[in-house]
């Protein structure tokens, strides 16, 4: 996994339940049915209004989690070949993640529901390669929402486009390619950069639609490896996911980088950016943005594993204190929220010394 987690990072270089229905999601977004914003005089042409913006901006800090698959071949971006038994934790509990997200301060909760592997931790109608064929059948995205409203943290999905087990004619990134424009028409298959065929996008429509009406209001609905999409699916999808939940806030991420220069042909529309493995520059994260002759308010968000992997790797321990905290006082003093990753190991659960490295950030950090 630790090979793997530097190829990822060397492309991205380049290149609910009623309760919470009725209570704390409308509070932070409120938009028509059409993505159009409610409020036509806020400022911006921004999809969403400025407060709830704000409002999401006033949630500072949230818990990403990265289980799945990859948790079981111990390969950040495998093949997509394993058998769907292979992921089989034994004592899953979904429940534990987000108490330790309440209790370490966070607001706010971030599952990766399909990550390279194309393995889906929902029983979706659109593939047969889910938790429901699985080692351990529990519907995870199900059991996620359910925590998350009983426990006041706001609940979000990340879905990722870049998919080694459903292709459907799809050249990704792990086939190689360059993946800025090139200056020359390619001369080889092998000379192509990775992309997904109208095919693939219906697949990945129907799976984002599954997950955006089935489970309840979703917070933020974060989209992974955008880049594949193209600038005319994006568009669809971005508009298609407000048309589902008009309060979520959408990510798709631009990768990593510090926030100070925004990839458009990348990454947008958008109503966030993402700075990966960074921290904003010193004078702070810009929120307004001038995108092809428009001016947007856009939130930022660091995002950053708690040790160096995204998912649970044996051995990789939480980072010291004091750059856990050097970082987390870095988001706050730049005006960015801090979505730090928190991975559950084999057996389904955030191991304790994890546990015990989060409660010291919440009291070393003064967290609220």
């Amino acid at each position: 996994m630790a090979s793997s987690k530097s190829t990822r990072r060397k492309f991205i270089a380049r290149a609910a339940t009623g309760s919470l229905a009725t209570g704390v999601l409308p509070t932070l977004a409120t938009a028509s049915a059409s993505g159009e914003p409610v409020n036509s005089s806020a400022e911006g042409s921004q999809r969403l209004p400025l407060e709830p913006l704000r409002k999401w901006e006033a949630l500072q800090y949230g818990m990403f989690i990265h289980f799945g698959m990859s948790t079981f071949v111990q390969n950040e971006l495998p093949d997509g070949k394993a058998p769907a038994a292979t992921y089989n934790p034994d004592r899953l509990d979904v429940d534990q993640w987000v108490s330790v997200a309440r209790d370490a301060g966070m607001k706010y909760a971030i599952l990766t529901t399909k990550h390279v592997a194309g393995h889906c931790l929902w029983p979706s109608k659109h593939t047969d390669y889910t938790v429901a064929n699985s080692g351990n059948t529990t519907n995870v995205v199900e059991k996620f929402c359910e925590a998350c409203a009983k426990r006041g943290v706001l609940p979000g999905f990340y879905y990722c486009s870049w998919d080694n087990h459903h292709r459907f004619g799809s050249r990704t990134p792990s086939d190689g390619g360059p993946w800025k424009e090139m200056n020359d028409i390619p001369r080889s298959e092998d000379n192509l950069p990775p992309f997904t065929t109208s095919i693939y996008q219906n697949f990945q429509t129907a799976q984002i639609t599954e997950l955006l009406t089935q489970f309840g209001p979703i917070a933020e609905m974060w989209v992974d490896i955008p880049g594949v999409l193209g600038r005319g699916y994006r568009t669809f999808l971005y508009d298609h996911i407000a048309t589902l939940q008009p309060q979520t806030f959408i990510m798709m991420n631009n990768g990593i980088c510090d926030g100070a220069n925004y990839d458009v042909a990348y990454a947008w529309p958008s109503d966030l950016i993402a700075l990966e493995r960074n921290v904003p520059p010193g004078d702070g994260h810009r929120r307004w943005r001038e995108i092809e002759g428009k001016k947007y308010y856009m939130p930022g968000e660091v995002c950053d594993p708690i040790g160096k992997d995204w998912f649970w790797v044996e051995g990789d321990k939480p980072r010291p204190d004091e750059a856990l905290l050097k970082q987390f006082n870095n988001c706050r003093a730049g005006n960015v929220n801090f979505l730090l990753d928190v991975p559950p190991d084999m057996h389904g659960l955030i191991p304790e010394e994890t546990v015990a490295a989060l409660m010291r950030l919440r009291k070393n950090a003064e967290i609220e």
